[in-house]
């Protein structure tokens, strides 16, 4: 039975990481078996495939967290809703995200598979992995759907408390797709082709888990009026999810100009890069977790007009974030340089070179994570409180930032200053975000109390 969390009372510390834990278990899970992917990857098929796969992550990234960001803004609205005590509005609003989710899902897969061959050429892909990235891409994008199943039936349980069942249902993915990986690439031999559809089937498995703890919820039995579509509640549900989709497709965007440039210095650059990336997954997946509870537990409590709760959950949350930041960051100076060859295999001069450049890239993250925390927590806290508008603009600046520097910099400094571009991106969205989120609790405090912090209110303030 799925566990529903009303975050509206008790200790926000505590309720904070209780339901944190087990989405950062969960989130664990899913970063294994996309390292998974890349290890069997590297190791088995060589470096050029790890290039293959690698040269068009950020374009892969931009269709996956166009979903996250669909998903989890449909899921704030259910989340104020639940925090209201509306249960009506609460299935109309989770019956209606799940029909908009299934359309974008179909038009995300036909505009995925046009753009494969004219993005190869964009991101300058090398004529030697052109062809394994194509086919990567093609199995990956002709899935869409089930990803964007198992997003909103996860996004749909985590506005309702639930954190515990996506952590099993990614207990459930990782474990399907370590095995598939090995079948089809190590043993069948289907080479990225075979990478991509593992994934692919494991996140099809995810997405029936959840199906089936949904199905057993009580205060979710739908029935069939929940699924018409209401042109006033798509055009809400639409108003939460395509800012902050928009934000991840600048930032998206941003990404594949860094790959740009990061294609222009070698196949074994780009094997570094790539390994590095797939540990940022590692680095990231605390913050992913925090900001995802942040989200559920700012959108409950705006539901239930207590500003006072929001604004003190944020400042735990923050001083969690930031010593959680410190200790993945110390523990992966120590322990990078080893995860980094289980990535890559080749000759031992190239091997030796490629680590070296993935672990100044690791180096460089590990000390500034930090602010990537920072960004997680406060990003989704406005976000919970409807502020989608607001995070998009903290989008644009990273994009801005992340850009003028992969452009400018490594013409003076070479490929250290990529590095150090993403830090930088880093810091220019939270300088918008901090601005944002302080401007919003003055903002919903005059609105409501005349300056007092006893309450909350509707997404538009």
């Amino acid at each position: 039975m799925a566990q529903i969390r009303n975050m509206t009372e008790g200790n926000p510390a505590k309720l904070f990481l209780l339901f944190s834990l087990p989405l950062m278990a969960g989130n664990v899970f899913q970063q294994l078996y996309t390292v998974v992917d890349t290890m069997v990857v590297g190791r088995v098929l060589g470096t050029s495939a790890l290039a293959a796969v690698g040269t068009v992550d950020w374009f892969n990234w931009m269709f996956l967290a166009i979903i996250t960001g669909l998903t989890q803004g449909f899921s704030i609205l259910i989340a104020q809703k639940f925090g209201e005590g509306d249960l009506p509005q609460m299935r109309k609003a989770a019956g209606n995200a799940l029909v908009l989710s299934g359309i974008l899902a179909v038009i995300l897969i036909l505009i995925g598979e046009i753009l494969v061959a004219p993005m190869l050429r964009i991101l300058r892909v090398p004529e030697e992995v052109a062809p394994m990235s194509a086919e990567y891409l093609r199995v990956i994008f002709g899935g869409m759907i089930v990803v964007m199943a198992y997003n909103i039936l996860a996004a749909l349980l985590r506005a309702l408390g639930d954190s515990k069942t996506p952590l099993y249902s990614m207990i459930v993915a990782a474990s399907v797709n370590v095995g598939l990986d090995l079948l089809f690439v190590a043993v069948f031999g289907w080479g990225v082709r075979g990478a991509a559809i593992a994934t692919v089937i494991a996140q099809g498995c995810s997405a029936v888990f959840c199906l089936t703890k949904i199905l057993k919820i009580e205060i979710l039995a739908f029935c069939r009026r929940d699924f018409m579509p209401e042109l006033r509640l798509a055009g809400r549900l639409l108003f939460l999810g395509m800012p902050m989709a928009l934000q991840n497709i600048l930032i998206s965007i941003g990404g594949m100009i860094v790959q740009t440039v990061v294609n222009g210095f070698g196949v074994l650059f780009i094997a570094a890069f790539t390994a590095t990336n797939k540990l940022y997954g590692l680095l990231e997946i605390a913050a992913i977790s925090f900001g995802y509870a942040m989200t559920t537990y700012t959108g409950q409590n705006l539901g239930a007009r207590k500003l006072d709760r929001i604004r003190k959950g944020v400042r735990s949350a923050v001083l969690i974030a930031v010593l959680t930041a410190v200790l993945i960051g110390v523990v992966m100076l120590l322990v990078g340089k080893p995860l980094l060859g289980l990535f890559i295999s080749g000759s031992e001069s190239d091997r030796l070179s490629t680590i070296a450049a993935a672990y100044e890239f690791l180096s460089v993250m590990s000390i500034s994570l930090p602010i990537l925390y920072v960004l997680h927590v406060v990003r989704s806290s406005l976000q919970g409180m409807g502020r989608s508008v607001m995070t998009m603009i903290s989008g644009v600046a990273e994009f801005c930032v992340r850009t003028v520097v992969a452009l400018t910099l490594p013409a003076v400094f070479g490929y250290y200053a990529l590095f150090w571009g993403e830090v930088f991106a880093w810091i220019g969205a939270d300088v918008v975000l901090i601005i944002s989120y302080v401007i919003t609790i003055y903002q919903l405090k005059r609105t409501l109390f005349g300056g007092s912090a006893d309450g909350g209110v509707s997404e538009n303030g």
